[in-house]
């Protein structure tokens, strides 16, 4: 039976304040967790000089939280269900906090390398819990691209702040410092998420609402899978090099934290923008033209001297994360009906996946060859998610 309209109207206003907060909760938990994952290449230097380490051992380091991160997502989908999405949200946010505690506490590698695999293991609930929150909210209403262009905007907010406060903070105070202020924060972040996330009567109401899905499609969802995991792949090895390159051209610590949040500003409106214009424009017209002027950039990043890196960077960074922001909003179209956390968590675990094993294989490479032909290496392996994106294309049309 069909609602009249003004019923209609009526639900869709009762259920907008709901979805306003649901939006503002992923968004709020995207930009914490993405600001303290991302500090981390702010503080690869510092601890490569302080511990003494290897290019290798950076990747490592970096493999850590992003590798526990992607492991265990796929696990927080399937505990969310049993012990609810809100709980395992809050619950994230706060080890993710503790971890860094513990990491400002490190007197050698083991214990950093237990906090960070502890930060990687809070950080796991995000992506795929947030972005199902997000995605579910606004499918009966319609807005689900839109509002995830927004949620993906968050993040890189959170990129931009934090790495840089900290990157000006490590100035004044010690590093340890620092990473326990942010910490603190973590913490905090986990205190506002329960006050902001809806009840789970209030969850169960608009997973009940939901009344479409995707159309299901396998071979999408591997070459979407497949696009994303050589896209994250790439851009957090250029991540990883980003410091040294900087450093080997002249750039000190908080010259490497102000080019971070360049590169962070540029990505917060890539995320947006190319959110905005895939739904406008389709899918791989807008991954062609990210993807490629993201290779041409990473290649001149290794050329130009270290002024002309810094004027690049906004521009590197709208082409470099635009991209995910644009994968993100074909999910759920891929996705089966009520199949959104299962399919982000997939999506999630592979690219995340990929951003931990990119930073040590090619942190191999630059031990042997350099970090010029590290990066020359990402340009290159980027192009191939060019013929990926058109298989999703059609997928998304058939």
């Amino acid at each position: 039976m069909t609602l009249p309209s003004s019923t209609a109207a009526q639900a869709d206003d009762a259920t907008a304040p709901s979805r306003r907060r649901a939006l503002l909760a992923a968004s709020g938990a995207h930009a914490v967790h993405d600001g303290l994952t991302d500090l981390i290449y702010v503080l690869l230097p510092v601890w490569q000089a302080q511990f003494a380490i290897s290019y290798a051992m950076i990747g490592l380091l970096r493999a850590a939280y992003s590798g526990v991160m992607a492991g265990f997502q796929l696990l927080a989908s399937r505990l969310a269900r049993r012990w609810g999405r809100e709980r395992m949200l809050i619950g994230g946010t706060a080890l993710a906090g503790v971890a860094y505690l513990i990491a400002g506490m490190a007197g050698g590698l083991p214990l950093l390398l237990i906090a960070l695999m502890l930060g990687g293991l809070g950080a796991s609930t995000q992506h795929p819990l947030a972005s199902s929150l997000v995605a579910d909210a606004y499918e009966a209403g319609g807005g689900v691209k839109q509002a995830l262009s927004q949620y993906n905007f968050a993040g890189d907010i959170g990129k931009t702040l934090i790495p840089g406060a900290v990157g000006l903070l490590v100035v004044v105070v010690s590093w340890q410092t620092s990473v326990m202020l942010i910490g603190l924060l973590g913490l905090a972040a986990a205190a506002l998420l329960w006050w902001l996330l809806p009840s789970r009567a209030t969850a169960g109401r608009a997973k009940a609402a939901r009344v479409s899905g995707g159309n299901g499609s396998i071979g999408g969802l591997r070459a979407l899978l497949a696009t994303g995991t050589l896209d994250s792949a790439v851009r957090m090895g250029f991540l990883t090099f980003l410091p040294f390159l900087l450093k080997n051209k002249g750039a000190g610590t908080a010259g490497i934290g102000v080019a971070l949040s360049l590169l962070f500003v540029g990505g917060a409106f890539g995320k947006l923008f190319c959110g905005y214009l895939g739904a406008r424009v389709g899918m791989m017209k807008t991954v062609w033209a990210t993807e490629s002027l993201t290779s041409l950039c990473i290649l001149l990043a290794v050329w130009l001297p270290l002024s002309g890196v810094m004027l690049m960077l906004p521009l590197l960074g709208l082409a470099l994360n635009g991209t995910s922001s644009v994968l993100y909003g074909v999910v759920p179209e891929l996705a089966a009906a009520g199949r959104h956390e299962q399919a982000f968590a997939w999506f999630y675990t592979g690219t995340i996946g990929a951003g931990a094993l990119s930073p040590v294989l090619f942190g191999r490479l630059g031990d042997v060859l350099g970090v010029p032909v590290a990066l020359c290496a990402l340009a290159a392996l980027l192009l191939l998610t060019l013929p990926l994106s058109w298989r999703v294309q059609k997928a998304l049309v058939g």
